[in-house]
């Protein structure tokens, strides 16, 4: 049985995850699970070009990239957090192996709408092979969001939207959004499975806010009839409890029993 989950950590919470979090992996790997993970990055580098007094702005949630913002963001993504979190992966013991989206044709795309969007691009193709050729000895591919156009221009991609896409193409079991919180919380309770139309009236009774808002709706996005479940997890703490996976499963409806 194939048994794969995708991770997709956010920029935001990657310094951040637990020895919990990496102890969870190690217990998943021990049971027969393969993983790849795709991270992301925008806190830094935000930061970086706030340093260098580059511009940046955002249109309908997406970073607007230009050549400039483009290659501080393949510097601080292929670089210093793919690298970091490899770095932490290995400390605990998981082989792993940092790579980005150009990395032997990994990722595929063309660009969103250079006029709006800058250097930015959509996804169109996956090839797995270097993931599958990796994960089949065991290591952990680890995914910065770059992508490759046909004429070979470098365009950032959105973390979430790469992640599903890998997770599609991998025919994963879970695609889990990484977060520094447990879940969805209603009422003092974790909501262990929504649906869409759940979601969206938790959202409209003002129970779902903040920034869990994008957090939701990316992971809604990320459904397809390839990607049935979608997670989010903890990475602040543990996901698995007796070999239960805790947090709240985004599904696309739920079964009814007749």
């Amino acid at each position: 049985m194939n048994k794969t989950i995708v991770f997709k950590c956010g920029g935001s919470v990657i310094k951040e995850i637990s020895d919990d979090f990496f102890a969870n992996l190690k217990q998943l790997k021990n049971d027969g699970w393969k993983f790849a993970i795709v991270h992301g990055g925008g806190p830094e580098i935000t930061s970086m070009l706030n340093k260098l007094k580059i511009n940046t702005e955002f249109v309908k949630g997406q970073r607007k990239t230009t050549k400039q913002v483009l290659e501080v963001a393949e510097m601080i993504l292929s670089g210093k957090m793919n690298k970091f979190f490899v770095s932490r992966l290995t400390s605990h013991g998981l082989k792993a192996v940092g790579l980005s989206g150009t990395d032997g044709g990994l990722l595929k795309a063309e660009y969103l709408d250079k006029k709006v969007y800058g250097e930015v691009g959509s996804i169109k193709a996956v090839d797995t092979n270097v993931l599958h050729g990796l994960m089949d000895v065991g290591f952990i591919p680890v995914i910065a969001p770059l992508a490759l156009t046909e004429s070979c221009q470098t365009l950032n991609v959105n973390a979430d939207l790469a992640a599903s896409a890998v997770a599609s193409e991998l025919n994963a079991n879970k695609l889990m959004y990484v977060t520094d919180v447990s879940g969805i919380i209603n009422n003092g309770k974790l909501e262990s499975e929504l649906t869409p139309a759940d979601i969206k009236e938790l959202i409209s009774s003002e129970v779902i806010t903040g920034g869990m808002i994008p957090k939701v709706e990316s992971a809604m996005s990320a459904l397809s009839e390839r990607v049935k479940e979608v997670m989010i997890v903890n990475g602040k703490g543990s996901f698995l409890a007796n070999d239960t996976f805790t947090g709240t499963k985004i599904i696309k409806e739920k079964e009814h029993v007749l």
